[in-house]
């Protein structure tokens, strides 16, 4: 039995991808059955569509424009990460939210996602966009409503005494600055006490997932993004020449290294069983804003979309940029579908440990079933 999570960071998200497995071989022509996904606004692929007072949103156009579906509530001109990761693990479909009414039945045979945007690590972060669904509750969504159905129905329980085949995604921890610490009373508190208070949060969660699928872990984990670099912030704090608010960036590395630390020293006693990985993307998204032309990229300060005064979100029915695949930024906040499908790639295949930590996800995928 195994569990597997992969952390990244994109924008001003940490990515935790969790792998799970109920049986400790399978045969060789086996592969991951589907996904379970929980995390913000750069995996959220619609649930926030069906939440009636949230501001955070993106169902409108021009979100989806390069989309087969047109705009589903993904952040995103196109793909979100993981629905690049589900063509890499050739999954016959893409994830459907968990708030679609018509997510019952068949639908969950190929996993669930719980994804919110705005939402964070600590319960009230995002509150400021409206409601949201924090983490803890995607994860009782997990538990109270997904995990009961599977075990309810005869086709389905199947599928839940081999969770070992079903890749979990957990992308969570920027908006915890950017939409409560540095929007808040928090910024009372030492910012190091802040990001403990994260990573400790983290850490129990993760211990509850694991308590729910009832798994020994394998994980990897994903870092949050360069904050100071996104256009929302650029633009709020007047930085107009190209370069970053390297003070929020300093935030974001002081999160991702006390995130590495905690997958460094998972297997605890906490976690006897957890092996885990982090994704880069901090590097990832700096290494193409620093050498933007080698990579592929031409404008890395500058959303791709109309955006409204706040600077965050694209202007309903507003124009979007032509080059779009040129572009590191679709709105204010959120990377392109070009920037999401580089950085879902080196997740599952690079072999630099500076990019994928200890191992990659295809690597990670393949010790599933040997």
């Amino acid at each position: 039995m195994a569990v597997n999570f992969m952390l990244y960071n994109t924008t001003a998200t940490t990515f935790l991808f969790i792998f799970t497995s109920l049986i400790p071989s399978f045969q060789a022509h086996d592969q991951v059955e589907g996904m379970f996904v929980f995390g913000s606004s750069l995996v959220d692929n619609g649930n926030n569509n069906y939440l009636r007072n949230s501001s955070a949103r993106a169902d409108y156009s021009p979100y989806g424009i390069d989309f087969p579906l047109g705009p589903s509530g993904r952040f995103s001109n196109g793909r979100n990460p993981i629905d690049v990761l589900g063509e890499l693990l050739r999954l016959p479909s893409f994830i459907p939210p968990f708030s679609d009414p018509s997510t019952v039945g068949q639908r969950i045979l190929h996993g669930v996602n719980y994804a919110s945007g705005g939402s964070g690590i600590l319960d009230h972060t995002g509150s400021i966009t409206g409601e949201v669904t924090s983490m803890n509750q995607q994860i009782r969504n997990f538990e109270k409503v997904t995990l009961a159905e599977m075990q309810s129905h005869v086709d389905l329980k199947r599928k839940c005494d081999h969770l070992s085949k079903y890749l979990f995604i957990v992308g969570t921890g920027g908006n915890d600055y950017l939409l409560n610490y540095y929007t808040s009373n928090n910024r009372k508190t030492n910012i190091l006490n802040f990001t403990h208070k994260l990573i400790a949060t983290l850490s129990r969660q993760l211990r509850v997932i694991f308590s729910l699928i009832l798994l020994k872990a394998l994980s990897g984990q994903k870092k949050i993004q360069a904050m100071g670099c996104i256009p929302a912030v650029r633009a709020n704090l007047h930085v107009s020449n190209g370069s970053c608010v390297e003070a929020m960036n300093e935030a974001a590395l002081l999160f991702n290294n006390h995130l590495k630390a905690l997958v460094t020293k998972s297997p605890n006693s906490s976690m006897p069983h957890a092996s885990m990985i982090y994704i880069n993307s901090y590097k990832i998204i700096r290494d193409i804003i620093k050498d933007p032309i080698s990579n592929g990229f031409k404008e890395t300060s500058k959303a791709c979309c109309d955006l409204p005064s706040n600077g965050i979100l694209c202007r309903k029915g507003g124009k979007a940029c032509k080059d779009r695949n040129s572009h590191v930024f679709f709105d204010g906040l959120h990377p392109t579908d070009a920037v999401n499908e580089r950085i879902a790639h080196i997740a599952y295949a690079s072999n630099l440990k500076s990019e994928a930590y200890p191992t990659n996800l295809k690597n990670l995928v393949a010790q599933m079933y040997n």
